[in-house]
């Protein structure tokens, strides 16, 4: 599920485990969730349909999301190595790249900064195992653009890697629409889970609200057996619970100082007023940051005290990727679930709406 793409060489353990279980997988990941696992002698692959996160980027070794620039530069590496050669110079490679991106109308500027993205891109492919390098590296290419060098590619798993909604879509709006099914409901309920941190009511309609509520024992034991999730259900939505963070690729509450800064503003906007629908405005969010780095700046890291508007963006982007916190142009709302992390006080408890019904 973290990586749907696993190559014998780069995880060649986990690689066993799915030839060893391969039937048992394909049936699980088929009739519970509506995805399709490819295997073969060296790649497994699980094609995900059903649900689109709205935000999951594609990641290097290191954790950094990929750049605009850097899922362009990739799109244009796929589409002239999807039908080979296996063995290429990155000096034809780059002609090629370019020749792709005269096709589709892409302006490239051939400077530092647009080699570097195209080496991250293709150092991002090596990691995956779409390419080897045979002959010298790639990395000297971002500081000397007469470097060159031999990579091995495998145009078979870069043919993978697309999602079926790209075949025949003719914008990116249509592939993501295509690819959010909502065909099944139980199915596309169960994806939404395992997907996303948290199902809100909101994001239903009555009727699947009410097949989810009736079915929620049979789904939690299935998510239990496939992942270990447990499923926590409100009044407002049910978060689907990883309690040994196995399955999650960003886990929360976490420490350094984008984790402690993003559980402390959930706490500060909570005692915060806002407006009647529980919107704040941005000048209430900046205040929460600044008290928080004069009372933290010793422990805290030097770039975000530094720069407390970077500490505001990051904090706002983690906490809406988690579904904690929603943004409709500058204000922001904390969203039910992030409830599971506000601090309450003694004198509170007994004034509060029962823990069974409410976040």
């Amino acid at each position: 599920m973290l990586r749907p793409l696993t190559c014998s060489e780069q995880h060649p353990d986990e690689f066993r485990l799915i030839r060893r279980h391969e039937a048992d997988l394909d049936r699980w990941f088929t009739q519970r969730l509506g995805y399709r696992l490819h295997i073969d002698a060296d790649t497994a692959r699980l094609f995900k349909t059903g649900a689109v996160p709205a935000r999951r980027p594609l990641r290097t070794a290191a954790g950094r999301n990929l750049t605009p620039l850097e899922h362009t530069l990739l799109a244009l590496v796929l589409a002239a190595t999807a039908a080979g050669p296996s063995v290429i110079s990155l000096r034809d490679l780059v002609s090629e790249v370019r020749s792709a991106a005269a096709e589709a109308e892409v302006v490239l500027s051939d400077d530092t900064s647009e080699r570097r993205a195209l080496v991250a891109v293709l150092r991002w492919m090596i990691d995956l195992g779409l390419a080897t390098e045979l002959h010298e590296h790639v990395d000297s290419y971002a500081s000397d653009e007469n470097t060159d060098a031999v990579l091995r590619m495998r145009p078979d798993r870069i043919a993978l890697l697309l999602v079926p909604g790209v075949t025949g879509s003719e914008s990116a709006a249509e592939v993501l629409q295509r690819a959010y099914r909502r065909t099944a409901t139980r199915q596309w309920m169960r994806v939404r889970l395992v997907e996303e941190p948290v199902l809100y009511r909101r994001d239903v309609t009555d009727e699947e609200w009410g097949e989810i509520r009736r079915r929620l024992g049979e789904e939690e034991r299935l998510l239990d057996e496939m992942f270990g999730l447990v499923l926590e259900a409100r009044a407002e939505g049910i978060a689907a619970i990883d309690p040994d963070g196995s399955l999650t690729d960003r886990r929360f509450p976490t420490g350094g100082t984008l984790g402690h800064a993003a559980l402390l503003c959930i706490d500060g906007m909570d005692r915060t007023a806002a407006d009647s629908d529980g919107w704040s405005d941005p000048a209430t969010f900046d205040a929460i940051i600044v008290g928080l780095i004069t009372a933290h700046s010793r422990r805290w890291s030097a770039d975000y005290v530094e720069h407390p508007d970077k500490l505001a963006r990051h904090v706002i982007e983690l906490l809406v990727d988690l579904r904690l916190l929603e943004r409709e142009g500058t204000r922001l709302r904390l969203l039910p679930a992030a409830a599971r992390f506000v601090v309450v006080e003694p004198d509170q408890v007994e004034a509060a709406e029962p823990a069974a019904e409410l976040w």
